[in-house]
């Protein structure tokens, strides 16, 4: 069974092991490993306590009896998105591979979407890298759409992201 909970400070070393599992074993291919390890680089402890602590930035965390399943988390807009209605950011949506197709996806991404209602804002954007595929699909099924493009570094490397948007 999983369970959710709002992430402590505690948590950020188990987050950093699930996104660095999760990035390198989806993305970590597509990268020379001096890109990969300079992007990783950027992930230290003193990295994820600065995003923890930062106002308007709330995580949260998924996890079973074997630990963490999952994570996301939402706060201020850092995507160059066109002025508009207010909006916040699903900065990241990240599961174990035993997390996928256990549901933890989706009470994340309802999660994200209740704090920015709760929040009074009127839309969630993300990036996805472009060919995500399984990503895309799930973002279409909530509502969200593409809305423009996005630069994301890796190391020297930049990867073609969308920016999606979903109007609350």
């Amino acid at each position: 069974m999983i369970h959710y909970r709002d992430a402590t400070a505690t948590d950020l070393p188990a987050i950093d092991a699930l996104y660095r599992e999760s990035f390198v074993g989806t993305f970590g291919h597509l990268y020379k490993p001096a890109d990969l390890a300079a992007f990783l680089g950027k992930f230290t402890p003193e990295a994820w306590g600065h995003e923890y602590a930062k106002p308007g930035n709330v995580f949260r965390v998924a996890e079973d009896a074997d630990g963490l399943v999952g994570y996301c988390t939402v706060g201020p807009v850092t995507l160059p998105i066109e002025p508009g209605p207010p909006a916040t950011e699903l900065h990241q949506l990240y599961l174990a591979e035993r997390g996928k197709g256990s549901g933890a996806a989706q009470a994340l991404i309802d999660w994200a979407i209740h704090v920015a209602r709760a929040g009074g804002v009127s839309r969630v954007v993300l990036s996805v890298y472009i060919d995500n595929h399984r990503a895309q699909r799930f973002y279409a099924r909530q509502g969200f759409r593409e809305i423009g493009k996005y630069e994301f570094r890796v190391g020297d490397h930049i990867d073609d992201d969308r920016i999606w948007s979903l109007d609350l």
